[in-house]
């Protein structure tokens, strides 16, 4: 019997899967550690089962290959949206903005109100290169041209259409507390992707955006942007 997703469809839905699967996981343990574990540290679970499972599909992620590096235009371009979708991403934070609240929260201290830094490494290498190839992968390399065709893999990012865009971007807004801001750094990655082709580009531009935050979120410590 066929199965009803390609292999090259599994290969970028089923890690995506397994990181909302974990962090519903991670959301229902109770904060106060009375089930025995501390639900923060389910994330290093999730960048462990996540990134194995994209190194076991690596090869079928064809537009990740050395060859699709994108330019230095390419790339500085990509760190320029990434920059603006940042700065857009902690202002665009208003009540009305908002989807509900986060379904894990995370504050990387221990009981005396000191940093953990183990804690905090992880969840920032997770952030920033792991979920950005995770997600892209998911959200425009597939969902995004599935929607055009369900023959994706032939499908040429500058093909896509208008309505595969903002359907792709409907959804990943979905997935997202802050649907505004979500909106539109759905928008400005889908615009990379179009316009360059190259997955590569989104994929440094989301990794900058989150990266940045992170950065951001330890300085300032407003752990509900993380």
């Amino acid at each position: 019997m066929a199965l009803p997703l390609s292999r090259a469809a599994l290969a970028r839905v089923v890690p995506f899967a397994a990181f909302m699967v974990l962090l519903a996981v991670r959301g229902a343990v109770p904060e106060d550690g009375s089930w025995g574990i501390d639900p923060r540290w389910l994330y290093g679970v999730t960048v462990l089962v996540v990134g194995g499972l994209l190194a076991w599909f690596w090869r079928e992620y064809g537009e990740l290959v050395w060859q699709t590096l994108p330019t230095l235009a390419e790339a500085a371009l990509a760190v320029a949206v990434g920059l603006i979708v940042f700065g857009l991403w902690i202002n665009l934070d208003a009540p009305w903005m908002r989807l509900g609240e986060p379904s894990a929260g995370f504050v990387p201290k221990d009981a005396n109100g000191q940093l953990l830094w183990p804690l905090i490494a992880v969840r920032w290498v997770g952030a920033s290169l792991l979920v950005p190839v995770m997600e892209e992968l998911f959200w425009r390399s597939f969902l995004m041209r599935w929607v055009q065709s369900p023959q994706f893999e032939s499908v040429v990012p500058q093909q896509v259409g208008l309505k595969a865009v903002v359907l792709s971007t409907f959804v990943f807004m979905l997935a997202h507390t802050l649907w505004l801001a979500a909106i539109i750094a759905g928008l400005a990655y889908a615009w990379l992707y179009v316009r360059t082709g190259k997955l590569w580009v989104p994929i440094i531009a989301h990794a900058v955006t989150n990266g940045v935050l992170g950065v951001w979120v330890l300085q300032t410590q407003r752990w509900a942007f993380w």
